[in-house]
């Protein structure tokens, strides 16, 4: 995030002939988000992945704990009983990207092939633009961010793997793509970033051939205008889990993989502490707290995956306008 505090001023002002409440509650929050990644980013708060052992890292872009162990018993590679946990390093997942891939793990980051749904990854590894955008008025980074070259393999899947009707990576095409890398590349370590279950929540669109409502689309947005419940929010949450799983389960059965790690970047909040979504710099478990299931992978061979683009140059392949990064950024709801 930019520590500028003219930058942050001068928001504050343009935010006030808006909305008062809001100039003060913005204001506060970047102040805070300030003194909170300057803290967080020089002492551990937090696990980072790579002081971990795995060959193969299955992200789910905002997996609570309970809802994680909520379907583990639709599926053969889950126990309910045998979901672990730990704290993320970070809320929000520009936040978990910047203090995940940083230059004290940059030789394990260099054998390593991350496979992203999230846009996040080309806002953060090729723009330098890091979490979160708007400015705060005093902080200081502790840890230097590594750039997409210093990667093994960094794919954006979002340039060559959108889906047209909703306008993100669906499941089955990051499966499809870790499928491919895990046969076709020769990484140490790969990471198959999931963008769901994180909104919107697209299968019963899906299932009915149609588009997106408001409420599936931005669910907190319709929660807050009384256009749906929790439970409803819930109901929508846990079956795109579902459809992600479907698609991890065929992951399973399609790679070589002696250690497989089932997690999240960050949860999701369902009303604690009055919060949705996920914020960054927001410490409550529902957020920061994150499943870690241990498996295995053993390739059956019976997926047959669509080519991935290769890139001689690490990196090379992310490097796409800010415009369509923007555009996959509205698609996930975040502008």
């Amino acid at each position: 995030m930019p520590i500028d505090f003219t930058q942050w001023a001068e928001e504050f002002r343009s935010n006030w002939t808006e909305s008062p409440k809001r100039a003060l509650l913005e204001g506060l929050y970047y102040t805070y988000l300030g003194g909170w990644l300057t803290a967080t980013s020089r002492f551990d708060i937090g696990t980072n992945i790579y002081d971990r052992r795995w060959d193969l890292l299955v992200v789910l872009d905002a997996c609570r704990v309970d809802a994680l162990r909520a379907v583990a018993p639709e599926y053969d590679f889950l126990d309910a009983s045998s979901i672990g946990t730990v704290w993320s390093v970070g809320s929000a997942s520009a936040e978990w990207m910047c203090k995940t891939f940083t230059t004290d793990y940059a030789s394990e980051i260099g054998e390593t092939c991350y496979l992203s749904a999230n846009p996040y990854a080309t806002k953060t590894f090729v723009d330098g633009v890091y979490a979160p955008p708007n400015a705060a008025p005093f902080g200081s980074p502790g840890r230097e961010v590594v750039d997409a070259a210093d990667f093994g393999d960094l794919h954006n899947l979002y340039h060559e793997r959108r889906d047209e009707r909703f306008g993100i990576v669906m499941p089955e095409d990051v499966t499809d793509a870790a499928i491919y890398a895990g046969r076709n590349w020769n990484a140490d370590r790969t990471i198959a970033h999931y963008m769901q279950p994180h909104t919107p929540y697209f299968t019963a669109a899906l299932r009915e051939n149609r588009e997106l409502t408001d409420a599936e689309y931005k669910p907190w947005s319709a929660l807050k205008r009384g256009e749906i419940d929790y439970d409803t929010a819930w109901t929508q949450y846990i079956d795109t889990l579902r459809y992600a799983l479907d698609t991890v389960e065929v992951l399973l059965a399609n790679v070589d993989a002696e250690k497989v790690i089932i997690t999240a970047d960050h949860g999701e909040a369902f009303g604690e502490w009055g919060a949705h979504n996920h914020l960054t710099g927001f410490p409550h478990p529902a957020v920061k707290k994150v499943p870690w299931v241990e498996t295995n992978a053993v390739d059956s061979g019976w997926h047959e995956p669509t080519p991935l683009a290769d890139s001689t140059d690490a990196g090379t392949d992310t490097d796409a306008s800010a415009e369509l990064v923007d555009e996959q950024l509205r698609a996930l709801g975040y502008v």
